[in-house]
């Protein structure tokens, strides 16, 4: 199949979806532009300040992408590039979607608070607190996976210890450099676009100048190696720093100027993509579909039965649980207008859906040279989906400006920062996301962390919520993500679940149409479930087995944990949603 097809139609669905189907949505919702959102009413300079769409799509695009709609479906293309279509396109446009844009409108009208306020608004408190626990156990998952992916980026050792050498080095070097100067441009842009007043547009065309001279620079002046370990420990000071300090000094500008990044991302792979195929070298060489069953695994791809593996697998690329954190934790706080919250939410996610496609494009592009044995992948070099991910597009650039050109080279190195600047981006996010969880769930209904005194007054205290935060999940993270990522995943998708069922709730108790929720919410509760039940009955079989360490108690502990909460959370939602049904029809 000719990759430049599948990226056209692909991009032509998309926009119609945003167009026609958002629009519609936004209708059903009673989304009202002349409302005065919380970034207005509550501003205090800290974590409640208005911004202008441009620069809060690049705060939430950033936060929400991460490394998960490249490594989803790259992982995902073992079963053939047609179901991993296909669930992008649909799962895109009517389940994350429409869980990304609800749960942003759901925020915005409970004064920027978290999914946990609608819960309790719709369910009661003891549901809000279930979900809390349930949202804070994820968000430490992600804390402790992306902690880990980056210093494994930046590191001269791996988690396991293992040196890294040659090209691989210098390049871990070059991104670290980069990312730093990036986190300092950042700082400068926030500081006189906020405090100097400097207008966007001027204030734009500066960052990404600055932006071109700190890559020229990074890629040129590479620091001292520093280990794995190391980095743990430098992450975990930044993101206990950047958690705390009002959006403006760094979320909003850093996110907005990584935006561009992104965006760059886009254009080149799009480029790619059909320059290779102008060329006669941009076929798909993935199969359509590989089967119902895929056993074995190189260390790259997915295994396991498509169902459910695929719509676990593939995650961010069509939906995941942490966009509706990232919706009404600190984009909510932000949105200057209802009407914003369109282009924000369900517009980003779409963009992800793009980032999906292109990835499906480059995995194909390699797919010959990464469908072989373990060993055999080792000596390629790309044994990581970003690697992949960046290989692949770079190949494709190769195709046309030629394979030995210094294009090639600085395409590839463009795109593993690009990949690490959005997973240090979603890191801090997910801190500043989870100190508020810990903080919502010692109040009581009506409460605020001003109202607070003793020992809740310390609980409630940011900072200390923070270091909480960054101890449990850095610490797991010095495991290695390998042995977070797979229950990661799962408790993901399953928080997207709960997600889908505490806005389709909300919207039927204040008298708006759910209806849409229903089929998205119902699948993703049985996709996770069944996901995670298969994890702990290989976990069981492994502890019976004798042998198994810590971590697969560990995993299985939390997998039972986190079944079990959604389960209750899915009875007091159904509970609620009958309930509502039924005074419907009695005033009909």
């Amino acid at each position: 199949m000719n990759a430049a097809l599948i990226l056209i139609i692909s991009l032509v669905v998309l926009f119609c979806g945003y167009v026609f189907y958002g629009k519609w949505l936004a209708q059903q919702w009673g989304v009202d532009p002349s409302k005065t959102t919380p970034a207005h009413e509550m501003e205090d300079g800290v974590d409640y300040v208005p911004a202008k769409t441009p620069v809060l799509m690049g705060h939430h695009f950033s936060s929400i992408a991460g490394a998960g709609p490249i490594n989803g479906p790259i992982q995902a293309a073992i079963f053939g590039w047609i179901p991993v279509l296909l669930w992008v396109l649909i799962g895109g446009i009517f389940f994350g979607g429409v869980h990304d844009y609800g749960a942003l409108f759901a925020s915005i009208r409970h004064q920027g608070q978290s999914v946990g306020e609608v819960i309790e608004d719709a369910m009661g408190n003891l549901a809000k607190k279930i979900f809390i626990v349930f949202a804070y156990l994820t968000l430490l998952l992600v804390v402790a996976a992306f902690s880990s992916i980056v210093a494994s980026t930046f590191g001269s050792t791996t988690s396991a210890g293992a040196a890294v050498e040659g090209a691989a080095l210098l390049a871990h070097q070059q991104t670290a450099m980069i990312s730093i100067l990036f986190i300092l441009l950042a700082i400068v842009f926030g500081f006189m676009v906020y405090r100097k007043k400097m207008p966007i547009g001027p204030a734009s065309v500066i960052g990404v100048v600055g932006i071109v001279a700190i890559v020229a620079i990074g890629m040129n002046w590479c620091p001292i190696s520093i280990s794995y370990n190391a980095w743990m420990w430098i992450l975990a000071l930044y993101i206990l720093i950047a958690s705390v300090t009002p959006v403006w000094i760094l979320l909003q500008p850093r996110d907005y100027l990584s935006s561009f990044l992104l965006y760059f991302m886009i254009a080149v792979a799009v480029i790619a993509v059909i320059g290779a195929s102008l060329v006669g070298q941009g076929n798909l060489d993935i199969p359509a579909f590989s089967g119902w069953q895929i056993s074995g695994s190189n260390g790259l791809f997915a295994s396991g039965s498509l169902f459910p593996a695929l719509f676990v697998t593939i995650a961010c690329g069509a939906i995941s649980g942490f966009h509706s954190l990232v919706s009404s934790g600190t984009t909510s706080k932000q949105i200057d207008n209802e009407a914003n919250a369109r282009p924000v939410a369900y517009g980003s996610m779409l963009i992800e859906c793009v980032v999906a496609v292109i990835s499906l494009c480059a995995v194909g592009f390699v797919w010959k040279t990464v469908n072989v044995d373990k060993e055999a992948l080792a000596a390629t070099g790309l044994t990581s989906p970003t690697a992949v991910f960046a290989g692949g597009i770079s190949q494709m650039i190769g195709t046309f400006a030629g394979a030995d050109s210094p294009i090639v080279g600085i395409i590839y190195s463009m795109f593993v920062l690009a990949v690490s600047v959005f997973c240090l981006t979603s890191l801090d996010t997910a801190t500043r996301l989870a100190r508020y969880m810990f903080q919502e769930f010692w109040l009581a209904p009506e409460e605020t962390v001003k109202d607070v005194t003793g020992t809740k007054k310390i609980l409630c205290n940011p900072y200390f919520a923070t270091i909480i935060t960054v101890v449990l999940g850095v610490g797991l993270g010095m495991t290695g993500y390998a042995k977070i990522w797979p229950l990661f995943g799962a408790a993901n998708q399953l928080l997207a679940a709960v997600g889908l069922l505490a806005v389709c709730t909300w919207l039927g108790k204040v008298g708006r149409n759910n209806k849409m929720f229903y089929v998205p919410m119902v699948f993703m509760l049985i996709v996770t479930i069944c996901s995670l039940l298969q994890t702990i009955m290989g976990k069981i079989t492994a502890i019976s087995a004798g042998g198994a360490d810590v971590w697969t108690y560990i995993q299985a502990i939390l997998a039972i944990l986190l079944v079990v909460l959604a389960l209750v959370l899915a009875v007091y939602s159904f509970a609620n949603l009958a309930k509502q049904s039924k005074e419907k029809k009695a005033k009909a």
